[in-house]
């Protein structure tokens, strides 16, 4: 149909040009409607869009990311389950990439597909006879034990919250088991020290976390407490069970003292998760950042959003990040006298401000600066990893779909 059509409208140009044109004309429609590279698919997929010279092999290293791979090929890096033609069944189970792997670009269907070498028709079939038989079957892939797939987003920024509660309910927080005292009245105790804990029953696991309360996260707009902000300070052994109870303190990564929380530590997140955008009303803000955190907050840094899983907030999703707009008072400046001869002396035209000439206040538009993925969520507030930013992120700075 496309052949058909862009052919119609070639004869159509053709009527209005000379022979010789004409069929210049036709030749030149022909041609680039067989073409199977990047200017055919340019105008026939709009919805990927390829970097202006992507690689067409690319062998995968350690290191390597699926976020970080697609922005080699695509202006919008978080759409790559697009670019592998995956359905929304198999993008919660996404492409196993490994170190060694070599990856093509393959443009002849029309639609950009990303696929792993050797694994297409073409090279099933590939020195096999015209019209022959070509037997296909399973074949077992052999890689070393410690081979591990490429994650999504960088394992090494986001393992520290994966594990761990960081957002808990205030009343669940203190019915927590609490560090009464310290091994020889100390202020504070590290690794391989001993605390005294109050609240762990006989039949609880053997090893905990341990917390200290921070700050209360407030919603911006409605004030709503949407939960409590604990920093985690290590893990901690129970070594004797009683009604005061005796931990060691196997790993420390602050001090922990009396009044600080044991928490048992939830099941760790599966890092195959594949990016997807949110829903096209959404909305929310940035609330707070993590704890390392003193000024700005930029790539590769984690914040904390005011929408969880009862807003629809998933693993995965992807928000972009605005600024939000600000209310100005536009000033109207004097003409400048610059070019009269008569004038005594110059002055700058600032000095001859008149507050009551500004105009009326007008509201900046929002500003586009960033892209953030989602990957862990609360009921009430999620953790989002900073991808994509052009400045830093700011306390108080809106999240919408991409």
């Amino acid at each position: 149909m496309q052949c058909l059509a862009l052919y119609r409208q070639t004869v159509v140009l053709a009527q209005g040009l000379s022979m010789r044109h004409s069929i210049t004309a036709i030749l030149a429609a022909a041609v680039f409607s067989l073409l199977p590279g990047r200017a055919a698919f340019a105008q026939q997929d709009e919805g990927l869009k390829l970097q202006d010279n992507p690689p067409d092999r690319y062998v995968v290293v350690k290191g390597d990311t699926l976020w970080g791979i697609s922005k080699r090929y695509l202006q919008n890096p978080w759409k790559w389950p697009d670019l592998w033609g995956m359905n929304k069944d198999e993008v919660a189970n996404p492409h196993l990439i490994y170190p060694g792997d070599v990856l093509i670009l393959d443009l002849s269907g029309g639609t950009a597909r990303l696929r792993k070498e050797g694994t297409g028709l073409a090279e099933a079939g590939r020195g096999s006879a015209v019209n022959s038989t070509v037997k296909l079957s399973p074949k077992v892939r052999t890689a070393p034990v410690s081979s591990a797939a490429i994650p999504s987003i960088s394992s090494s920024v986001i393992g520290p919250f994966l594990n761990r509660p960081l957002i808990v309910d205030k009343d669940t927080f203190e019915a927590s088991p609490r560090v009464v005292a310290t091994q020889e009245n100390r202020v504070l105790v590290g690794a391989g020290d001993s605390a005294f804990v109050k609240g762990i029953d006989a039949d609880a696991p053997p090893v905990w976390q341990v917390y200290r309360a921070t700050k209360p996260l407030y919603d911006p707009g409605t004030k709503e407490l949407l939960g409590n902000e604990v920093l985690y300070l290590g893990d901690a052994r129970v070594t004797e069970i009683g009604e005061v109870s005796t931990v060691r303190v196997l790993r420390a990564r602050q001090e922990i003292g009396v009044g600080d929380r044991l928490v048992m530590a939830p099941p760790s997140d599966i890092l195959s998760y594949s990016p997807h955008a949110v829903r096209g009303d959404f909305s929310g803000t940035v609330i707070s950042a993590t704890e390392n955190v003193v000024s700005e907050i930029g790539q590769q840094q984690v914040v904390v959003l005011n929408r969880g899983v009862r807003d629809g907030v998933e693993i995965g999703h992807v928000v972009a990040l605005y600024r939000q707009g600000r209310d100005v008072v536009p000033r109207r400046l004097p003409s400048s006298a610059s070019n009269d001869p008569a004038r005594k002396e110059i002055r700058s035209v600032y000095s001859e401000y008149d507050p009551t000439k500004a105009g009326e206040p007008v509201r900046t538009p929002d500003q586009r600066y960033g892209l953030a993925f989602v990957f862990r969520v609360f009921d009430r507030v999620s953790y989002a990893l900073v991808m994509n930013t052009s400045r830093s992120v700011n306390l108080g700075d809106a999240v919408r779909a991409p």
